[in-house]
């Protein structure tokens, strides 16, 4: 890194640009790449906050070295010991072996399980303030957010606060570090994607977070992916908070699995009736086509869920059967849900379709068309049923 990225005179990113992995933890899809943020404060004491996922390590011990130049790393901040933030730990700590790592009581057997390291530990609670000289830390903890042992860091001097992967994004940083230099309209897909599928389980906890954060005056959010915020900190901030509260807006999302098209038939006559009935955000899916996480991402931002599979070996199709199993492993709540579906001999996916709508616990719509081999007419009325269903209640909600 030739030329040093400022946050302030004294606070460093010198985090790394990954746009060689195509998945995020081995299943969510980076079309756009992903940036790892990492940080050092420069004092009386050095401070490193966090660290990169080690395939990025090379350019990673490049940009620490360029500004600590002959200095000594005094801490490390493990603000979330997943192995994209904590990969680099170890090279670390042969590099700078007198350096403390500072954690909280949940870090430390995390560290020890994943790399050996139970030496030079120094535990903060909830509250603690780390003296670095002119920049004073303060320690907040912040469980399930998205792992038990994640907690946040507050420069207090700066107001910046290091949130760990709390307001983070998919996206790599193309030329900039703030969201004030970056094209937001472009990341906006990969802020809300990364939120809905990351830390999109963790609703009840986000509202805890933002609630003992809301003291704080905050001039700057960096987290460990994505742009750093200090120009739209409030707009990230009331993204968090709706999406945590599951607030969605009037909109539906159709997804099917058909096999020969028949059951995309259905899924398109849904869809007509739902937008003659005045429902313009409809969005639709072929579950083997589009990636869960794209699915997911729209599921946050619309009330109206519908959901179609044909038969597979007398059950569900697998690729419709994977995206309910991550639904229910979310527990995504508050959505309003239509199923349909088409049978040949057997059984088909509404059976197994139903069973997700009791486990899910959404408000559900009365018809449920099933068809046999192909729709015929009296299929069609009841699309045209369960599409009118989904419209009034939509219509209700939002008036």
């Amino acid at each position: 890194m030739h030329n040093k990225n400022n946050i302030t005179d004294k606070i460093f990113w010198v985090g790394t640009n990954d746009r060689k992995t195509h998945l995020f933890e081995n299943y969510w899809p980076l079309p756009k790449g992903v940036a790892y943020n990492s940080y050092i404060i420069m004092d009386e004491k050095v401070a490193i906050v966090d660290t990169v996922e080690r395939g990025t390590m090379e350019t990673y011990i490049d940009n620490i070295e360029s500004v600590l130049g002959d200095r000594k790393a005094d801490y490390l901040i493990i603000n979330h010991m997943e192995p994209d933030h904590s990969g680099s730990i170890r090279t670390l700590v042969e590099r700078y072996p007198e350096m403390k790592i500072v954690g909280n009581k949940k870090t430390f057997p995390m560290l020890e399980r994943f790399y050996g390291i139970k030496n030079n530990l120094l535990e903060v609670k909830e509250g603690d303030q780390l003296d670095l000289g002119l920049h004073k830390l303060n320690f907040y903890m912040v469980p399930m957010l998205h792992w038990p042992e994640t907690m946040v860091t507050f420069e207090s001097n700066n107001g910046i606060l290091f949130s760990g992967d709390a307001f983070g994004a998919f996206g790599t940083l193309d030329g900039g570090i703030f969201d004030d230099e970056l094209d937001l309209e472009y990341l906006e897909e990969e802020i809300s994607r990364y939120y809905s599928n990351i830390v999109g389980k963790y609703g009840r906890p986000t509202q805890n977070a933002l609630a003992k954060l809301s003291g704080l005056d905050l001039k700057m959010i960096c987290a460990t992916h994505g742009p750093i915020w200090r120009s739209h900190i409030d707009d990230i901030i009331a993204k968090y908070d709706k999406w945590s509260k599951y607030q969605t807006d009037e909109g539906c999302v159709i997804v099917y699995a058909s096999m020969y098209g028949n059951t995309e038939k259905m899924a398109d006559n849904i869809a007509r009736h739902l937008v003659k009935k005045g429902i313009k955000k409809v969005r639709i899916h072929d579950s083997s086509k589009t990636h869960p996480s794209y699915i997911i991402n729209d599921i946050f931002k619309y009330r109206g869920v519908i959901l179609g599979s044909c038969a597979y070996n007398g059950d569900i199709f697998p690729s419709m059967e994977t995206l309910i199993n991550e639904l229910e492993h979310m527990a995504i709540k508050d959505h309003v849900l239509g199923v349909f579906g088409s049978k040949s001999w057997g059984g088909g996916g509404l059976k197994r379709l139903n069973k997700f709508a009791e486990a899910i616990k959404w408000e559900t719509i009365e018809a449920t068309p099933e068809a046999l081999c192909a729709p015929h007419a009296e299929d069609f009325d009841q699309c045209e049923a369960l599409a009118e269903g989904m419209a009034n209640r939509l219509k209700d909600l939002y008036k």
